[in-house]
C-alpha cells in the first residue's frame, strides 16, 4: 500500500477504493455516499485499486466535476462533502470524496423512478431493510424508539419493580416526578416506549426471553427450555437465574487445595445480559432476546446490529463508540448503577471473564454481528474437549497457535486462489464468510510474506500463487 494512502486512510474511520471513475455505472459509488451520509460518514478514493495502489486518474478535473454534479442530481437531499486531490511524488493524481455524517436522514439515491437509501455494513454499502430505514427516519427527526410517546398512561401502569431496584441500588427512595427526569412520561403524562419496556405491566410481547441449556455442543435435545415475558428488569433478573441454574462449578488443583472455579464469570453474563436489553433494536417485532447454553459455550443473541453499521469483529474493542441506539433506556440502566455511560460495556466482559481462575487466551470472549443481529459468546472456561476441537483446544487451534505461521483463514485463502486465480474479492468474502476488510489484511499480509502475487489490472488480472508454498505449509 502506497504511504500517501496509508496516511490519508488513517484519517478515515470508514473509506472506499475506486480505480476509477464509473461514469455509467454511478450508482456503484453513489451508493456509498448516501450510505456514508446515513451513517458516521466516510471517503471514496478515486484512482486507487482495492489493494490500495495509486495507479491515478488521467482527467482529474473533469472526475472532480462530474461527481459533484452527480451528487447533487440523485442524491437527496445533497449531503455535506468535500472533493480533495493529492498528488504522489511520481505525479499520480488521487482524488478524495468525503462525505460527512448527515442529520436529515434518510439520505437518498433517486433515480429512474426508485428511491433508495444505503447503508454501511462493514465495509460494504447495503439498501438499508425496514427496520434500518425506520431507524433513519427517527434519526433525521432526532427521535429514537424509546423517547417515541405511545398512548399509555400512569393510570394503566406501576413502576413497583423499578422502584424497588432504584431504592435497593441508590438508597433513596423513588419518587413519581423521576419518570418524568427519567424521559419514561411525556409531559403530557403519556409513556415513552422506554415507559413501557420499564412498566410493571409492559404489554410489548417482543420483550421477551427465550433461555435453553442444550445437550452437548450444538442445538439437537434441550436440556432446559424456558421463555420469558415482561419489563426489562424481571427479564434481566430471569436470565440471571437461568444461568446460575446452569452455571456449574468446576476446579483447579492448587500446591494445597482446590480452587473452585465456575463455569462463567457471572458479573460478565450481567454485563452481556444488560448490553442485550438496551442496544437490541425493538422494532423488530418477530425477534427477541435469546440465552443458548451449551456444553462448551454461552451464546446471547440480540436483534438489531451496531448502530453505527460497522461490524463488532473488525472493531478494536477499545475503539467502539458510546453511541447508543436507545439512550433512555441506557440512562436508566446507568441510574440503577446497572451499566456505565462511557460505553465500556465490552471491554468489561472481557476483563471479567478474564478474572476467572485458570483463564486463558483461548477462552477469551467473542463477538460478533451482522446488519439485524448481535452475538456475544462466553466460552466455559472449565469445558476441555475430548477430542481435536479448534475452538477450545489451543494446542490445536490453526488460528491461534503462534508456532503456525499460516492462519486457518490464510491457508483457505491460498487454496482458493490457486483454484480459481481470478477470484474477486467479494467472491472470497462469499466463500469464507467473512468481511471485506478481513479479505484485504489476509491478502495484505500474503503478499508482505511473497506468497501471492497479483498479475494484471483488478478487472482483467489475476492472482498467482508462488510455487513450494503448499511444502511451506505443511513444513509448518
Amino acid at each position: 500500500m502506497d504511504n500517501i494512502i496509508k496516511r490519508l486512510i488513517g484519517e478515515n474511520t470508514t473509506c472506499d477504493f475506486k480505480e476509477f471513475l464509473e461514469r455509467k455505472q454511478f450508482k456503484s459509488w453513489l451508493k456509498s455516499v448516501s450510505a456514508f451520509a446515513n451513517g458516521l460518514g466516510g471517503s471514496l478514493f478515486f484512482g486507487v485499486n482495492d489493494d490500495g495502489e495509486v495507479v491515478g486518474l488521467s482527467d482529474i478535473k473533469s472526475d472532480t466535476e462530474f461527481i459533484s454534479d452527480k451528487i447533487k442530481t440523485i442524491i437527496d437531499p445533497i449531503p455535506d462533502f468535500e472533493l480533495k486531490t493529492f498528488q504522489t511524488e511520481d505525479g499520480k493524481n488521487i482524488l478524495e470524496l468525503r462525505v460527512l455524517s448527515g442529520s436529515m436522514t434518510p439520505y437518498y439515491f433517486v433515480n429512474s423512478g426508485s428511491r433508495i437509501a444505503f447503508v454501511r455494513m462493514g465495509d460494504e454499502s447495503v439498501v438499508a431493510n425496514v427496520h434500518q430505514l425506520s431507524g433513519l427516519v427517527l434519526k433525521g427527526r432526532n427521535v429514537t424508539y424509546d423517547s417515541l410517546s405511545t398512548e399509555y398512561t400512569l393510570k394503566e401502569m406501576s413502576f413497583d419493580v423499578l422502584a424497588k431496584a432504584y431504592e435497593k441500588q441508590t438508597g433513596s427512595p423513588f419518587q413519581e416526578k423521576l419518570l418524568r427526569s427519567f424521559s419514561l412520561i411525556t409531559d403530557k403524562g403519556f409513556l415513552t416506549n422506554a415507559g413501557v419496556l420499564f412498566s410493571d405491566q409492559c404489554p410489548y410481547r417482543h420483550s421477551s426471553l427465550y433461555c435453553t441449556r442444550w445437550t452437548g455442543i450444538h442445538k439437537d435435545d434441550a436440556k432446559d427450555s424456558r421463555e420469558y415475558q415482561g419489563n426489562l428488569l424481571s427479564l434481566l433478573d430471569a436470565g440471571e437465574q437461568f444461568v446460575d441454574l446452569h452455571n456449574l462449578k468446576g476446579w483447579i488443583k492448587l500446591p494445597n487445595r482446590r480452587l473452585n472455579t465456575p463455569d462463567y464469570s457471572r458479573r460478565a453474563v450481567f454485563e452481556a445480559l444488560v448490553n442485550a436489553f438496551i442496544h437490541r433494536d425493538y422494532s423488530e417485532l418477530g425477534s427477541e432476546v435469546h440465552i443458548d447454553i451449551y456444553d462448551d459455550r454461552m451464546v446471547i443473541y440480540s436483534p438489531g446490529g451496531m448502530f453505527d453499521g460497522t461490524l463488532i469483529q473488525d472493531r478494536d474493542l477499545d475503539d467502539v463508540s458510546s453511541k447508543r441506539r436507545n439512550p433512555i433506556l441506557a440512562d436508566v440502566f446507568a441510574q440503577l448503577d446497572f451499566m456505565e455511560k462511557r460505553g465500556s460495556g465490552l471491554r468489561k466482559i472481557y476483563n471479567e471473564t478474564a478474572k476467572l481462575p485458570g483463564f486463558t487466551e483461548a477462552k477469551e470472549p467473542r463477538f460478533r454481528s451482522q446488519a439485524t443481529s448481535f452475538y456475544t459468546e462466553l466460552l466455559n472456561n472449565n469445558y476441555r474437549s475430548q477430542t481435536n476441537d479448534p475452538v477450545n483446544d489451543p494446542v490445536n487451534d490453526p488460528v491461534n497457535d503462534p508456532v503456525k505461521s499460516f492462519t486457518l483463514l490464510q491457508k483457505d485463502l491460498i487454496s482458493l486462489l490457486k483454484e480459481t486465480p481470478t477470484i474477486t474479492r467479494p467472491e472470497l468474502c462469499e466463500r469464507l464468510n467473512v468481511s471485506l476488510a478481513t479479505i484485504r489484511r489476509a491478502i495484505a499480509q500474503l503478499k508482505e510474506l511473497n506468497i501471492i502475487e497479483r498479475i494484471g489490472s483488478d478487472k482483467a488480472g489475476y492472482w498467482k500463487v508462488k510455487s513450494g508454498v503448499d511444502k511451506l505449509i505443511k513444513g509448518r
